[in-house]
């Protein structure tokens, strides 16, 4: 004992230490489940692999993408030039490494993916919340909001909107997500309609919480899942949605390496150059595919009525 007094114990280190063998816990039924379900591991790798290419572009990529070598355009695969360097994909029409515009186009298909999943999951979330729980004139206007955008197909009016302001990344990432918004709101409405007439939330009303600790801390934490699986789901409509505008000319700028500037550029050689085409074309269907199998495989982990069955 000291002479302070008798050392006092910790006991808020013992739910600490629980919470931490709650989380190991978890990360070990998520990597169970994950390794038990074959096209879902190989996915993941996909995605872990297009990952990675595009937080270390510089480093993996064997050239300079922007590089422009008109003397060593339209070379086929393993076309090396008089300095010894090997151009493993070929080169485009202006003399650019495939190879390097590939690794370089997975940072702008995941960039615009992620971003605008950002954007329009914020925006649907909130206005999901808000039109859910007070109803009334508020759920009238947001939903009759949603019903006019859904009117016009995403893609059409997102093309519209780029043509009016202009190509540019950043452009692209806030259209995409304000004109992706409506699917979240519909779905968090639908969630807040289900569970706000619960037990815990009317306790919550009775002891007289704000209403933004209601939303926040008692209705958000229970529709997570849903939100969860249409946002892996929205990762892979905003990568397509992304190379379609940039295939159109309403996408990212032309130097820019993307995917669908790669498709748009090698279109008019694909007769005699099919080399310029195919990588893109391959890296947009297996990273799609991929993201769609751990969008599927991860709404079945969330479903707690097929836990019994994964």
């Amino acid at each position: 004992m000291s002479a302070e007094g008798p050392i006092p114990t910790t006991p808020s280190v013992l739910p600490a230490a629980a919470a931490r063998v709650v989380r190991r816990s978890r990360v070990r039924q998520v990597l169970r489940r994950l390794v038990g379900s074959k096209a879902a591991l190989v996915s993941a790798m996909v995605f872990a692999l297009v990952l990675v290419a595009a937080i270390a572009a510089p480093l993996l990529a064997p050239n300079d993408p922007f590089a422009i070598r008109i003397i060593q355009r339209l070379k086929p695969p393993g076309y090396v030039n008089g300095a010894g360097v090997t151009f493993w994909l070929g080169t485009d029409s202006l003399g650019r490494d495939i190879l390097s515009r590939v690794i370089y186009g997975a940072r702008v298909s995941l960039l615009v993916g992620l971003s605008a999943v950002a954007i329009s999951g914020t925006i649907g979330l909130l206005l999901g919340l808000i039109s859910g729980y007070f109803g009334g004139l508020i759920d009238d206007i947001v939903m009759r909001v949603a019903d006019i955008q859904l009117s016009f197909p995403t893609i059409l009016l997102a093309l519209a909107i780029m043509a009016v302001l202009g190509s540019g990344l950043d452009k692209l990432i806030l259209v995409l997500g304000v004109t992706g918004w409506v699917q979240y709101g519909r779905i968090v409405r639908g969630q807040v309609l289900s569970i706000k007439q619960d037990e815990f939330v009317l306790a919550a009303k009775a002891t007289g919480e704000k209403t933004w600790r209601i939303l926040f801390q008692h209705i958000l934490p229970n529709i997570w899942s849903p939100i969860i699986v249409v946002a892996s789901f929205t990762v892979a409509s905003n990568i397509v949605a992304e190379a379609s505008l940039s295939f159109l000319g309403v996408g990212v700028p032309p130097s820019v390496p993307s995917w669908g500037t790669m498709l748009a550029d090698g279109r008019q050689y694909i007769g005699v150059a099919d080399w310029l085409t195919i990588p893109a074309g391959l890296a947009i269907s297996l990273t799609v595919l991929a993201i769609n199998i751990l969008g599927d495989w991860l709404r079945d982990f969330l479903d707690p009525r097929l836990k019994n069955i994964l």
